[in-house]
């Protein structure tokens, strides 16, 4: 493993360099493989780079993207707060050993992303951070690319959760008629209910397994890793050491903020009432939520700022890869080249291997478009159409087209992004041992996709 490690460490340039040669890849496949009979090589190319450059910019995507940012900035400065410090101090200070602190850390951050993939992001992220933080300032021994790695396990399992996107939207009545041809509508349901993706007898067995399969497997992993020396910047601390006058002294005043925030969460309340529970975990509601907690946990308002000059820093990376693999998706849905794809996996599978072939290229399809919601529009039609033909249940189809695109989070860079800003670890130092997280997950999906 130390050698794997230390290889991949060599050979992986930065997450923004990876993004470029995706973007290479991408070009080249589209113009190579994606060419309509009657167009010229030379207007072929151009319109892949338009197709490109117009996905770059897509309007909502920059407002996923704005969304994305701002739950990072915000569960960053979260948790640069006193309350949040005490309550991970409790969990940390009882930790004996990295291996110990991996197992928790995965075990948190896999119930987590069962519930909420935003709230994963943010809590396994922090959650390593805090126990970086803890071992640096106890002397113990650990290795700290392990750990960023096991906060980053949550987004392994969350297109089986709750929030799964395919999941959510096939849930929708009416959503599913609306993927495929008038002839094909008739022979499906109006929705696939949460009894027959989320909660069906298949995948809780899988989000269980993964419960407790994830923890073992990061603990064994952490035991047999080499230390590694811990260097974490000085965190931001809430001190008044002179309070101006004036005006400014609301920016100090340790009732000013918490009343806004109270008022802000009084806000997310009647909305949880509106909504209901499940309802509420949209991404403007958790940054709403994320926002009001914020206000109430720093305090002072000049604290928070504080928090915020160190969080936008960890947030500067996604800046220009969202529009790049915003581009990647453009190239891939206009010019055909995931349906060209998708189809060549789907007409070469049988009823059996149908839900593997699906899996399969939903798993290849992720690394170049890292985003689930967009990944369903564009693969849906091909898998639904298919399941039909095959006769193959449509939950287990939609499954297994989740567990692929969330098994390949653990090899594509762009989600570990803001755990990368937290915890100021560096992709390839946390790649070695995600890929060993992709490898328990690749076994505990198969497994049930062939025996359920």
């Amino acid at each position: 493993m130390q050698r794997f490690a230390h290889f991949l460490k060599r050979l992986l340039p930065s997450p923004f360099s990876i993004a470029l040669v995706l973007t290479g890849i991408t070009w080249l496949l589209a113009i190579l493989f994606a060419k309509p009979q009657e167009a010229s090589i030379l207007a072929h190319t151009q319109d892949v780079l338009i197709y490109w450059a117009n996905g770059l910019w897509s309007q909502g995507l920059l407002v996923f993207a704005f969304q994305m940012m701002l739950m990072l900035i915000l569960g960053h400065v979260l948790a640069l707060s006193g309350p949040v410090d005490k309550v991970l101090a409790v969990l940390t200070k009882n930790m004996r050993s990295g291996a110990e602190a991996a197992a928790w850390v995965t075990f948190i951050s896999v119930a987590v992303g069962l519930f909420n993939w935003g709230l994963a992001l943010v809590v396994g992220a922090v959650f390593a951070r805090k126990i970086g933080e803890f071992a640096a300032a106890n002397n113990l021994k650990i290795n700290y690319a392990v750990i960023g790695a096991a906060g980053y396990s949550g987004l392994l399992v969350w297109h089986g959760g709750i929030s799964g996107s395919s999941l959510i939207k096939v849930a929708e009545p009416g959503h599913l008629a609306g993927m495929v041809s008038a002839d094909l509508s008739a022979l499906l349901p109006s929705r696939l209910t949460f009894d027959t993706t989320v909660f069906s007898t298949m995948n809780l067995v899988v989000s269980a397994v993964l419960l407790v399969a994830l923890p073992a497997v990061m603990y064994l992993v952490a035991k047999k890793a080499k230390p590694m020396g811990i260097a974490l910047e000085t965190r931001v601390e809430q001190t008044r050491l002179s309070i101006p006058g004036g005006a400014e002294r609301l920016d100090y005043s340790p009732w000013f903020g918490k009343l806004f925030g109270a008022v802000v969460l009084s806000v997310v309340f009647l909305f949880f009432l509106e909504e209901g529970f499940l309802g509420y975990f949209t991404p403007n509601r958790i940054n709403l939520l994320l926002f009001g907690l914020c206000l109430v946990s720093h305090d002072h308002v000049s604290g928070l700022l504080k928090a915020l000059d160190e969080a936008i820093a960890g947030a500067s990376g996604i800046l220009l890869q969202f529009p790049l693999y915003f581009g990647i998706m453009g190239v891939f849905n206009s010019s055909g080249l995931i349906s060209l794809f998708s189809e060549t996996l789907v007409n070469s599978s049988s009823e059996l291997s149908f839900p593997l072939f699906t899996f399969l290229s939903a798993a290849v399809v992720n690394i170049f478009v890292p985003s689930g919601g967009g990944q369903w529009v564009v693969q849906g039609p091909i898998i639904l159409e298919a399941a039909l033909a095959l006769k193959v249940d449509l939950g287990k189809s939609i499954l297994a087209l989740a567990y692929g695109d969330q098994l390949t989070n653990m090899l594509q860079p762009f989600w570990a992004l803001p755990l990368l800003g937290i915890t100021g670890l560096k992709a390839k130092e946390i790649l070695p041992y995600t890929l060993v997280l992709l490898v328990a997950g690749a076994i505990i999906f198969v497994s049930a996709l062939l025996l359920f």
